[in-house]
């Protein structure tokens, strides 16, 4: 009984001055979502677990030298965290920047134009050009697949498709290799998508990813939807079938 009452222990805490009550296992990001806060980020979806890859949902907090990845950052009793400032405002608005330098966003020939969040992110942030020096980097389209395009060059590495893979599917065909802006989404062993021996063909991958990376074959430019809605709905019936 003691064990149970601790494991829902509430926790009191501030978000931008605002008392809020959490229970003790979510994160500063699922406190400030249900209380309708926004902090923004691209790796996060419901039903994945969390990485804290893209570092957009980073917070002050007060006591704490660094900012902190919201999204796996427990709360804590009288925690006081400021989710917005000019501060995080420009940090943010220097990440997404260089998520744009980084590869080759060309928005306006995606076929995510109008669908894709990082472009929904940077007109969020207020973003009207980039201060950086672009690299362009000349990365491959993988077109080998019957129904799906892999695009390097749009791909900003929040590992959605990788877990909703391994997570959900359960076939772990995607993966991540290489270090720092070197860094790729590979299937397998680095082989060709189409050469795959793991992938079941189910397409979650594409449906959860935010932008123009992973798409289906036979979309225009702008025709690109994703659907999401049906993670939480699979994440639940795996872990009771696990029970």
């Amino acid at each position: 009984m003691a064990d149970r009452k601790q494991q829902y222990q509430i926790k009191t805490l501030k978000i931008d001055g605002r008392e809020l009550g959490a229970s003790e296992h979510q994160t500063i990001l699922e406190v400030a979502r249900e209380n309708g806060i926004h902090i923004p980020t691209l790796c996060h979806l419901q039903g994945l677990s969390e990485i804290g890859a893209c570092r957009l949902c980073l917070v002050e907090v007060k006591g704490s030298n660094k900012l902190l990845p919201a999204c796996v950052t427990q709360v804590q009793e009288g925690m006081e965290i400021t989710a917005h400032s000019p501060q995080l405002h420009e940090y943010r608005r220097m990440v997404v920047e260089l998520l744009f330098t980084e590869r080759n966003h060309t928005c306006s020939v995606c076929v995510s134009q109008g669908h894709c969040e990082l472009q929904a992110m940077a007109q969020e942030l207020g973003i009207t050009h980039v201060e950086f020096p672009y690299l362009h980097p000349k990365l491959e389209v993988d077109a080998s697949s019957p129904r799906f395009v892999v695009d390097h060059n749009r791909c900003v590495l929040c590992a959605r498709c990788v877990r909703v893979c391994d997570e959900i599917e359960g076939a772990h065909t995607w993966d991540i290799t290489g270090r720092g802006a070197s860094c790729r989404v590979i299937t397998d062993l680095k082989e060709l998508w189409g050469k795959s021996e793991t992938c079941t063909g189910c397409g979650k991958c594409v449906q959860v990813c935010p932008t123009g990376a992973l798409v289906e074959k036979g979309r225009s430019v702008a025709e690109m939807f994703k659907r999401q809605a049906f993670l939480p709905y699979l994440r639940l019936m795996r872990e009771e079938g696990r029970r």
